[in-house]
């Protein structure tokens, strides 16, 4: 099976590194010309400083080759997926796309897996999510990963091919569950960082993940995810590790709002995107989920963080 990868970002990289030294047959594209070049000539990606990018792994700046593949991981940030699939529909059709990216479009209020379905229906649409950093991945370390897809024959043959020495997946058919996993824990690290910043403590931010993934199962739930898949890789174990590390990008934006520091615009922070889309789906749907409204609220300078901790700690008393 070749392997095409849709992002020359440092997870989409990482996850091709895993890949090509498991033998496999792994081409990556990027939209930039000069990081393919530095790719395929250097070996190295700026974005995964002292990784050696192995000699079997393909490089271009042409989507062609990709194309070329049975199956694409598309490692590009969740509110740029719709624009490329609309973009490319008749070559993606038919194909094993599987998104390797988290969030929630604001434009259709749909997590990754589920735009593809949606947008490219006679492709086989898939989720690789869990809790992961670029970093560990191309360095070789264990990591566990789920891959969710709605065909659990399909799913079990994507489950082989990309499954490596290093790289352990388990399987659900449950895509809805895990794309929204993936995405929500982003919002509860962006409050996490936040209040670590703010200098609340350890015990603000372990209250803050105890009571936000409640939130994460009652949106996930309502739009038909299963609560087991919340419990597993894709949604609690993805949870501790972004709200627990200044590796996760969306930890270190929160810090930097906590801490009333600017942040660098050029750096993905799918949270943020997600945060709106969930505070205006929560309105929509009525459900109670307090602390990714603070959140949207606080990465559109609509309250400030004293304001949005005495909000949270204002509402009523109840039983847990």
């Amino acid at each position: 099976m070749k392997i095409g990868i849709a992002g020359g970002g440092a997870f989409g990289t990482a996850l091709g590194v895993a890949l090509a030294l498991d033998g496999k047959d792994v081409t990556l594209w990027a939209r930039n010309p000069e990081a393919i070049e530095t790719m395929q000539n250097d070996r190295k990606n700026p974005k995964l400083p002292g990784v050696e990018l192995p000699r079997n792994m393909s490089f271009s700046a042409e989507l062609d080759s990709i194309f070329a593949c049975d199956t694409i991981l598309i490692a590009i940030p969740a509110q740029t997926v719709p624009a490329f699939l609309n973009a490319h529909v008749d070559q993606l059709t038919g194909k094993n796309l599987i998104a390797c990216c988290k969030g929630i479009d604001l434009k259709r209020m749909t997590g990754p897996a589920s735009t593809i379905k949606d947008l490219v229906p006679n492709a086989t649409a898939a989720m690789l999510t869990g809790p992961s950093f670029a970093a560990d991945i191309a360095r070789g370390l264990p990591t566990a990963l789920t891959l969710a897809c709605a065909d659990d024959a399909r799913g079990a043959e994507l489950q082989a091919a990309l499954s490596t020495t290093s790289l352990r997946i388990y399987r659900t058919t449950d895509t809805i569950g895990a794309e929204l996993g993936g995405a929500l824990k982003n919002v509860m690290a962006i409050a996490s960082g936040v209040a670590i910043g703010a200098g609340l403590g350890e015990s603000a931010r372990a209250a803050l993940i105890t009571r936000g993934f409640p939130e994460m199962q009652r949106l996930a739930v309502k739009l038909g995810g299963q609560p087991d898949t919340l419990s597993g890789l894709s949604g609690f174990g993805d949870l501790v590790l972004t709200c627990t590390s200044e590796q996760s990008r969306n930890f270190r934006y929160g810090l930097a709002l906590g801490r009333g520091e600017t942040f660098d615009s050029s750096t993905t922070v799918e949270g943020a995107a997600t945060a709106r889309a969930v505070r205006q789906l929560s309105g929509e749907l009525d459900i109670d989920m307090p602390i990714c409204t603070v959140v949207a609220d606080l990465t559109e300078d609509k309250t400030d963080v004293m304001r949005a901790l005495n909000a949270l700690l204002s509402r009523p008393l109840k039983e847990e």
